[in-house]
């Protein structure tokens, strides 16, 4: 099955749309939020939802003994909508949208921030406010990694804009300067 992004689109928009209207946008942002984490962590639920031998009434059973409870009214009924228009197999997607288009409209910035080791929350909280002066944005969600590899310092992604300020990338960049100075092939 390829990936279609522009329904993924659509549908999450209507719901987005449905959830401010109802003033539970919140709510339904949690119930997107577990139900791509969901669809992500369960490689199986995923293949169910996509099976075309599985019929659209046992995958609408399926879904709602997993949600019973877990999700709120207007997101269970989207996911009966989604069943009797026999576009389950597209909850990932939709669901994936609809947090990116949460953060759209909440103005929420995403960066990721990967370190050689686990920072404190003092120095989480620097990163945050250095973002949000240098990029005049109001909300940061920060994702952070720790990758041994990276020697020290950090990698930062703020949208499309990479920062490596790591010591990994610092050596890798001197090993490509010893290796093109023809003074050491000279030496050798």
């Amino acid at each position: 099955m390829t990936p279609n992004p522009r329904l993924a689109a659509r549908y999450a928009k209507s719901i987005l749309d449905l959830a401010i209207e109802r003033g539970q946008l919140d709510k339904v942002y949690a119930d997107m939020v577990y139900l791509r984490d969901l669809c992500r962590a369960s490689r199986d639920l995923v293949n169910v939802l996509r099976s075309p031998v599985i019929k659209t009434d046992k995958k609408r059973s399926i879904l709602d003994k997993i949600l019973e409870g877990k999700v709120s009214p207007l997101t269970t009924i989207f996911t009966h909508l989604l069943t009797a228009k026999e576009r389950e197999a597209w909850l990932p997607e939709i669901a994936a949208a609809f947090v990116e288009q949460y953060k759209t409209h909440e103005g929420i910035q995403t960066v990721k921030l990967t370190t050689a080791v686990a920072l404190g929350q003092d120095v989480r909280q620097a990163i945050i406010d250095k973002v949000k002066t240098d990029r005049q944005v109001p909300k940061i969600e920060l994702n952070a990694e720790v990758d041994p590899a990276l020697i020290g310092g950090f990698v930062l992604e703020i949208g499309d804009e990479l920062i490596d300020a790591s010591v990994a990338y610092d050596l890798a960049k001197i090993r490509q300067q010893f290796r093109r100075n023809d003074f050491i092939y000279k030496i050798r």
